[in-house]
C-alpha cells in the first residue's frame, strides 16, 4: 500500500509538472534613444556679447524709421538708398550707383522738397534743432550701414531702385512709404536671428510706418557727425567698402 502512495505521489508530482504553465517570455522594446538637439547656429555677423535693441511689445525693433511724416519717408528711403550706393560692391555695386543716379535726377524736385519739409518739422521743435537734426541723420546712416545685414540689405536696396524707374514725382511719396520697410527688414530680421539664437525669440510684426512727427528711438554708441544737407549731388565715383558699423562720411558726398 505504501509502495502504491508512493508510486501515485510520485505520478501525481509529474502530472502537476506537466500541468503547469511555462511562463511566458515577453520582449520589451528598447527605450527610445533621443537624438541631441543641436544648438542654433550664430547668426552670421553676430557676435556673443553684441548690443541690439530691445524688442518692443508688438515683435517690432525700435529703429530710425518709426513715427515718420512722408516728407521724412521720402527722404530716409534717399539715405537709405544713399548708403547702397556708398557701401555695396559685387557685381550690382555699378548697377546701384547708375540707378542712384538716376533716381537722384528723376526726383530732384521732389527731394528737395521732401528735405525741405522735412528740416522744417524738425526747426518747429525750437531749440538746438540744427544739431538734433544732424545727430539723426547720423544714426540713420550708421543704421543702413550696419554690416551684418549688408549683403541682404544691398538685394533689397537693388530691387527698389529698379522699381523706381518710372515712379512719378507725385508717386514718390507712396512709393517710400511701401518700400522703406523691405530696406529695413534685413536689419530687424538680423536681430530676430539673434533673439533667437540667444533664446529670446519674438513674435515677428508687419512692418509699419507711422505718419507722426516724433523723436528717434534708435542709438548709437559712435559719436554724432555733423552733416549738412543743402543740396543734391550725384555719386560719380565708386567709394571704398565700409569695414565698420559705422559709416565714414564725406559731407561733400551729401551736397
Amino acid at each position: 500500500m505504501s509502495r502504491w502512495v508512493a508510486s501515485w505521489s510520485v505520478t501525481g508530482l509529474g502530472l502537476l509538472i506537466g500541468c503547469t504553465a511555462k511562463p511566458e517570455i515577453v520582449a520589451k522594446a528598447p527605450p527610445p534613444v533621443t537624438a541631441p538637439v543641436a544648438a542654433p547656429m550664430m547668426p552670421k555677423g553676430a557676435s556673443r556679447n553684441m548690443v541690439i535693441p530691445a524688442a518692443l511689445s508688438d515683435g517690432s525693433y525700435p529703429t530710425p524709421n518709426r513715427n515718420l511724416s512722408s516728407a521724412a519717408t521720402v527722404w530716409h528711403l534717399r539715405a537709405a538708398l544713399n548708403v547702397a550706393a556708398l557701401a555695396c560692391r559685387g557685381p550690382q555695386e555699378l548697377v546701384i550707383v547708375a540707378a542712384y543716379n538716376a533716381l537722384l535726377s528723376a526726383q530732384q524736385p521732389a527731394l528737395a522738397k521732401a528735405q525741405s519739409t522735412y528740416a522744417s518739422e524738425w526747426k518747429s521743435g525750437g531749440g538746438d534743432w540744427q544739431d538734433r537734426y544732424d545727430d539723426a541723420m547720423t544714426r540713420l546712416y550708421n543704421f543702413f550701414s550696419q554690416s551684418p545685414s549688408r549683403e541682404a540689405f544691398c538685394t533689397s536696396a537693388n530691387r527698389v531702385l529698379a522699381d523706381s524707374t518710372g515712379v512719378s514725382p507725385e508717386g514718390l511719396p507712396a512709393f517710400a512709404a511701401e518700400r522703406l520697410p523691405a530696406l529695413e527688414q534685413p536689419f530687424t530680421d538680423f536681430y530676430r536671428a539673434v533673439d533667437e539664437w540667444r533664446g529670446r525669440g519674438v513674435r515677428p510684426s508687419a512692418p509699419q510706418l507711422r505718419t507722426s512727427m516724433a523723436g528717434l528711438p534708435f542709438s548709437s554708441s559712435r559719436p554724432a557727425q555733423s552733416i549738412t544737407q543743402s543740396s543734391l549731388q550725384p555719386i560719380s565715383q565708386p567709394v571704398p567698402p565700409v569695414q565698420q558699423i559705422t559709416l565714414k562720411i564725406d559731407p561733400s558726398v551729401f551736397q
